[in-house]
């Protein structure tokens, strides 16, 4: 018998088991070659069957005979120690309802993925080094030439430009009618007045839009909103383009312009003007069509 390791394995017995595993597939096989041919080369019927019953047995005793030769090579064979740097968490090992709290095989699956991050980082560091990342003061002056012009943001558009683009709107629905003014400087606010049906509040930053605020033709501004407003900050951030700013605030009013038949268009799932009370508040963002706040889900 070879001496046992350090590790705490029994290289001899190791080797042995592995042929002993080998041994129980070769019978376990075997079993199962026996009940796919079946009853064969006897002349009776008898015959036959005695055959296959012992045929069967023999290769059920063997193959309880490898098990059994296994086990006893696998107690042979020991354990190997874990020699991970994890201190007196190896004492979690220890705990006996190891299949409840898994603490300590957690531990050691964390270490094992933490040394593979950390291999894997190292060769990514080498890779890196590789490359020349450094520029002298002369490279970098030819790549700041050679570098595009950054875009004018969009944050700081002129008041004129911001103008402009309002009145095109209001020119494009006759329905609607904007009211531009700048009580705190250079922001927005306008008052759409939608016919006779709605009067909108929208506070704007350059030409992004900040809030809304959604009334009655008659109602007052100040009570508390209401449900066409919640849809209208919906639409705020649906429509969503911060490099053509003109093209969200010409969309968002298009899908304001829909509510001029607030009253007369029924729901396009249920069929019905009023539901709870109330008409079909919602519009889709793609086609504009009218839903109740519950039919549109």
């Amino acid at each position: 018998m070879a001496d046992v390791l350090s590790v705490g394995v029994n290289l001899e017995a190791f080797s042995q088991a592995i042929s002993a595993i080998q041994a129980l597939r070769s019978s376990v096989s075997r079993v199962f070659d026996c009940l796919k041919d079946g009853m064969r080369n006897k002349e009776t019927l008898e015959g036959r069957e005695k055959a296959f019953i012992a045929h069967f047995q023999d290769n059920l005793h063997s193959v309880n005979r490898d098990l059994n030769e296994l086990e006893r090579l696998s107690n042979l064979v020991g354990k190997p120690s874990e020699n991970h740097p994890l201190h007196n968490s190896g004492l979690l090992s220890l705990d006996p309802v190891q299949d409840k709290t898994p603490l300590y095989s957690q531990l050691l699956q964390a270490y094992k993925w933490s040394n593979k991050l950390q291999y894997h980082a190292g060769l990514a560091s080498g890779l890196l080094n590789q490359q020349s990342l450094k520029r002298s003061a002369n490279q970098m002056g030819v790549s700041a030439k050679r570098r595009p012009k950054a875009q004018p943001t969009t944050l700081v558009l002129p008041p004129q430009y911001v103008d402009d683009v309002i009145s095109r709107i209001d020119r494009m629905f006759p329905e609607m009618s904007i009211h531009l003014s700048r009580p705190n400087g250079t922001s927005a606010m306008l008052l759409v007045t939608l016919g006779k049906v709605l009067k909108v509040i929208v506070v704007m930053r350059s030409l992004f839009i900040d809030r809304t605020i959604v009334k009655g033709y008659n109602e007052n501004v100040y009570t508390e909103d209401g449900k066409v407003t919640d849809h209208a900050t919906t639409a705020l951030l649906h429509y969503q383009l911060p490099q053509m700013p003109d093209v969200v605030v010409r969309s968002f009013m298009t899908w304001l312009r829909s509510y001029i038949k607030l009253f007369q268009a029924p729901c396009q799932r249920c069929g019905k003007f009023l539901q709870d009370g109330l008409p079909p508040t919602w519009r889709d963002f793609r086609t504009l069509e009218a839903f109740h706040d519950t039919c549109r889900q």
